[in-house]
């Protein structure tokens, strides 16, 4: 985990709250945090949580995890991995089974390339079959095989 540095996230904070053309006050609000605290936040007087970050980057609509990283609560890899798995489950165009798909076969490509798979990798990797087809894309797909073009398994044929 990296290390603690306040100082440097206070400072992107007023950077951030500037860009965003907020007051202390207006972001304080927004955020439901006291003026006073998000002051000393800024001033790096205060350690916030991770759920204060958490407000704060949703008031000024940025990435939770980048404050993460500057409070040193998260590593900068580790971000990048979280940030990878937030955009594949909030695609609205994947159902849940394919964001599944996406996501084991994320994790074995980190896993092929030496990189230390998280425990959400730990916890699919048992849903492989024996010919490494994820289980959950083995189990419904029809017996004949068949797909339509978006993937989800065709109607059989009568």
């Amino acid at each position: 985990m990296a290390s603690l540095n306040v100082g440097n996230l206070g400072e992107y904070l007023r950077e951030q709250r500037r860009n965003a053309q907020l007051s202390l006050r207006q972001l304080a609000d927004a955020a439901g945090v006291s003026n006073p605290y998000l002051s000393q936040i800024e001033r790096g007087l205060r350690k916030p949580s991770a759920e204060v970050l958490q407000q704060v980057a949703k008031a000024l609509r940025i990435s939770a995890e980048t404050l993460y990283v500057r409070a040193g609560i998260l590593d900068e890899k580790e971000r990048d991995e979280l940030e990878t798995r937030a955009v594949i489950l909030a695609d609205p165009s994947l159902n849940e089974r394919q964001k599944q798909v996406l996501l084991q076969i994320y994790e074995s490509f980190r896993k092929e390339n030496g990189f230390v798979t998280s425990s959400y990798a730990d916890d699919s990797a048992s849903s492989y079959d024996a010919d490494d087809t994820p289980a959950s894309y083995a189990d419904d797909t029809p017996a004949d095989g068949s797909r339509t073009a978006d993937g989800n398994d065709a109607e059989p044929s009568s």
